[in-house]
């Protein structure tokens, strides 16, 4: 569920629709406006002291002509995709911490509870027999301990680790270059793959419909791939690689960087490597990242659904994540009298789908 109004996500896309408006732009006009229907109706002055400069403003002033943002709205609708916004609950919480967050993500298939452990995999586009073989491997390993495996749907390493995913019937995030939609996937030849991948994980972008695979792109594709993480696994890069920019990325937004050592005489092994050598973790096996993540309950427990036996048990389900929320604020969310979710909670935790972690802070049972 979101909780954004549909008038106001709207307007996210119309002004997503106006180049040069990005994360910090948005930041600005939420910040001055009180929502952004008025920024959209507003005049160049208004925008000034919001704080957007001149050629930006009138880049609005050029596109507003051209966009309505309802007709917009139906396009999204009629390719089957999902706008999130930055301010929506469903919004991925370990992206929302990063620097810049999208302030739009662009959906094809829905977040799911589990996806709260992701772990990005990347790589060389021009892959060896050895990166051929560890890549499947390895997160065949780490999809059937319950990660969320996220990559970039670039030919390679990233093609490999999306396809070992949903051959083990795990959740995989594609993280994308190009607009959402089917005609702007990129490259070509994995458009059967974001296919699947948006039936059994999702497939997501920044950048609105439309939108060209073009390199200035990539980078900030980049920062979403380890920002939805927990770490990033680097397989195969060379010096100049784009999945470096991703590690890079990864030590910035403080998440781990993985990295799967090579032969020092071959030009894929110099980014993991070197890595290494700074201070990556060095893997080998799965379970080199599920114990540096402490996370190594995982590969003993799938994570399932917990299904609510009644109304009142679903409204505290849905408050409920990994993370600790006091039981003050969960009645206060799912606005039931205090009595109720004092004595449902003890029924549930008997049941094993939430635990008390002590003080009255509760979490999903894993």
């Amino acid at each position: 569920m979101t909780n954004v109004k549909d008038n106001q996500r709207k307007y996210y896309n119309a002004f997503n629709l106006v180049d040069g408006i990005g994360p910090l732009t948005f930041k600005k006009l939420l910040s001055y406006f009180s929502s952004l229907k008025e920024a959209w109706l507003a005049d160049a002055n208004q925008f000034i002291k919001a704080g957007l400069n001149n050629s930006l403003i009138e880049q609005i002033k050029i596109k507003r002509q051209k966009i309505d943002p309802d007709s917009e709205m139906g396009k999204l609708e009629k390719e089957g995709i999902d706008l999130i916004t930055i301010e929506d609950k469903n919004y991925p919480k370990l992206l929302k911490e990063i620097y810049n967050p999208p302030a739009c993500l662009y959906c094809r298939g829905k977040f799911d509870r589990s996806d709260e452990f992701s772990l990005g995999i990347v790589g060389a586009r021009k892959l060896s027999s050895y990166g051929r073989q560890i890549t499947p491997a390895l997160t065949a390993d780490l999809t059937r301990a319950g990660l969320t495996i996220v990559s970039g749907l670039a030919k390679g390493i990233d093609t490999l680790a999306h396809r070992a995913a949903l051959l083990a019937n795990g959740r995989t995030i594609a993280v994308l270059g190009s607009g959402p939609d089917k005609k702007s996937i990129y490259p070509r030849e994995n458009q059967y793959l974001a296919e699947k991948i948006s039936q059994q994980g999702i497939v997501l972008s920044e950048f609105p419909l439309g939108v060209s695979a073009l390199a200035p792109h990539f980078p900030q594709r980049n920062r979403i791939i380890s920002g939805l993480s927990l770490g990033v696994l680097i397989v195969e890069a060379s010096k100049k690689s784009g999945a470096l920019i991703t590690a890079k990325e990864a030590l910035e937004q403080n998440r781990e960087v993985f990295a799967v050592p090579g032969p020092i005489f071959s030009q894929n092994s110099f980014g993991p490597n070197n890595l290494i050598k700074m201070g990556a973790k060095l893997v080998t096996e799965a379970n080199d990242i599920l114990e540096d993540l402490n996370l190594n309950l995982l590969t003993e427990i799938k994570r399932k659904d917990i299904l609510a036996d009644n109304q009142e048990e679903s409204l505290i389900l849905k408050q409920l994540s990994f993370e600790p929320l006091h039981i003050d604020k969960i009645i206060f969310q799912a606005k039931l009298p205090a009595n109720i979710v004092n004595s449902l909670l003890t029924m549930m935790e008997i049941r094993g789908k939430v635990k008390n972690l002590g003080g009255n802070n509760y979490v999903l049972a894993r």
